[in-house]
């Protein structure tokens, strides 16, 4: 069994969804990758993953939109808003979706279905560089 990690960073430019499979893809192929699983997580706690279609520009503005709607800014009963409006909603949003996701490996591909696609899940307004380890587990 062969083991292989390493980190890509996403820089992002606000709320929104960012996808990174190519990175991902072109990181598996430089390894030789054979068949495995790949482990992907997200090292921070107001952003999170998501596999989600690739075709369809707006269905990543739907998901951000519904979010926006789901977990409302400016609510006064949130307490943890030392880094401006968007902090603790960021949380919340990052705990509804997920921080890792693992993905079988194929033949050196992702087994992602046709229209899937990996990526940052940004709940803050502001840019952020966000940092994914990924982690390979197979031949």
């Amino acid at each position: 069994m062969k083991i292989s990690s390493t980190t890509v960073t996403v820089p992002t430019r606000g709320k929104g969804l960012y996808p990174f499979t190519k990175e991902v893809q072109d990181w598996l192929s430089k390894r030789n990758a054979g068949n495995g699983l790949l482990t992907v997580f997200i090292q921070h706690t107001s952003c999170s993953l998501v596999i989600q279609e690739n075709a369809d520009p707006d269905v990543t503005l739907d998901l951000r939109d519904f979010f926006e709607r789901l977990v409302p800014e400016k609510e006064d009963w949130y307490r943890h808003t030392t880094e401006g409006v968007d902090d603790m909603t960021s949380h919340i949003r990052s705990a509804l979706t997920q921080t890792s996701v693992s993905i079988p490996v194929v033949s050196g591909r992702l087994a992602l279905g046709t229209w899937q696609g990996l990526y940052v899940f940004e709940h803050r307004s502001g840019p952020h560089e966000r940092r994914i380890v990924l982690h390979l587990m197979g031949e």
